[in-house]
């Protein structure tokens, strides 16, 4: 899963979870408020039953009900009681029930909300009053309470919550693509961090630079400073390369004008073998340097193959085996190698001077892409290589005749695998074709 889907759906569940919090907050507020509204109503309800009482022949009545019509509807929904010294008075809304007022005590005055079961096992919510009666009324000390049933409190929350559930989908879409946006903005420097690793893989940068935000400025500064780093060591390395083969050079040359000695003293037998050592000393060397010097300037090395290439055929041109043949080239313009050019074209160079010294009469350099590899192919008419000593040649270094033709070749092949490519030979049409994979 990449950081930015991480990174959305993380902020999508946290969008979601705010919200249902919220949803549930507002409902639980709404419910308050509309019980606080419905107590409200209740009050003046109750200083309605209140002021409606009269003490006539038969005791204390309410001669003046409320005027709501639930109240004289049988389980209408509205119900009064009072509870006085000659006993209880109920509205005719109650039938045959009565509220069952819980014993607790209340100051003169004082009110008390209760949720108490209805008479229909309704829940109702009930406000309850204590108040001392005048002498005129009797005197003593009556309980009077009012209660609804929560059913349309109840209702009127969920037709809140049906009404707003709208808006809240619609202000979790909104705040989840304001996100999207966000994480999109945001993370946009990430992709051209990428993309600059990218360039500096394939050489079209030097460095990361420091265009970047503030919170990638010290990666990028460290990418900078290793890559400086690498620079030096390719830097160092090649020193010590060139250093090794100016120190060789002279013992070499040595060993052959002391071979040439004993060649003119008659003993071609002893010089024949320093010959041999000593140029089986110099393809190790040379074939090291190549290592060396392609594994030190691999890591950020680029060419572009076309132009090496032209460049070599024309040099080869001017050679007697180059200049009978009919060169071609197919490598599409713009086709870059994870190579240095040097190394590109001193690999190149061994194969197609191969080449030119066995074909008959054309040699074609191509090249095509395929899954991030780059395969160049180098192909004469000439007579080619036996296969079953290809491998050998390659691996061993050997050599296909005294021409050199497996000096060539193993340099080609070191190039490459410094590079983190190969090198393969296979039959053509008529001929031989020589294949370096690269990045």
């Amino acid at each position: 899963m990449s950081l930015r889907l991480r990174l959305a759906l993380a902020g999508a569940i946290a969008i979601l979870a705010a919200l249902g919090l919220a949803a549930f907050g507002l409902s639980h507020l709404f419910g308050a408020h509309v019980e606080r509204r419905a107590v409200a109503e209740m009050s003046v309800q109750l200083d309605q039953v209140l002021a409606g009482l009269e003490r006539g022949p038969e005791g204390l009545t309410l001669a003046r009900t409320p005027a709501d019509p639930r109240f004289q509807r049988p389980y209408g929904g509205l119900y009064w009681q009072i509870e006085g010294p000659d006993g209880l008075q109920r509205s005719r809304s109650l039938w045959d029930s009565a509220l069952d007022l819980p014993a607790d005590t209340l100051g003169d005055g004082g009110l008390h909300v209760h949720r108490l079961p209805g008479p229909e096992g309704d829940a109702l919510l009930v406000l309850e009053r204590s108040v001392t009666l005048p002498a005129g009324l009797g005197g003593g000390s009556a309980r009077a309470a009012v209660a609804m049933t929560v059913t349309d409190l109840d209702a009127a929350r969920r037709d809140f919550m049906a009404d707003l559930a709208p808006y809240l989908g619609l202000l979790a879409l909104v705040l989840t693509g304001a996100g999207w946006a966000q994480l999109w903005v945001g993370l946009r420097p990430l992709s051209g961090l990428g993309a600059r690793i990218a360039a500096l893989r394939a050489g079209r940068a030097e460095r990361m630079g420091e265009d970047w935000p503030q919170e990638l400025r010290p990666v990028a500064a460290e990418i900078d400073e290793l890559l400086a780093a690498r620079e030096a060591e390719s830097a160092r390395a090649r020193a010590r390369a060139a250093d090794l083969a100016h120190g060789l050079k002279t013992p070499l040359q040595a060993l052959m004008g002391e071979a040439a000695r004993l060649r003119e003293a008659g003993a071609h037998g002893r010089a024949e073998g320093i010959e041999d050592t000593a140029r089986a000393m110099r393809r190790t060397v040379d074939r090291e340097l190549a290592r060396t010097r392609t594994a030190a300037r691999a890591s950020d090395a680029s060419a572009d193959a076309r132009e090496v290439a032209e460049r070599l055929v024309a040099v080869l041109q001017r050679t007697p085996d180059g200049g009978r043949l009919d060169w071609r080239i197919d490598i599409p313009t713009g086709t870059r190698v994870a190579l240095d050019p040097a190394d590109l074209s001193e690999a190149l160079g061994a194969l197609a001077e191969n080449a030119a010294r066995h074909a008959r009469f054309s040699v074609t350099l191509s090249a095509r892409t395929q899954e991030g590899w780059v395969l160049l192919t180098i192909t004469d008419d000439g007579p080619g290589i036996p296969p079953d000593r290809r491998d050998a040649l390659i691996a061993r270094h050997g050599r296909a005749d005294e021409t050199g033709t497996g000096l060539g070749l193993a340099i080609a092949a070191e190039i490459a695998e410094a590079a983190g490519g190969r090198l393969t030979l296979s039959d053509a049409t008529s001929g031989l074709t020589a294949t370096l994979a690269l990045p």
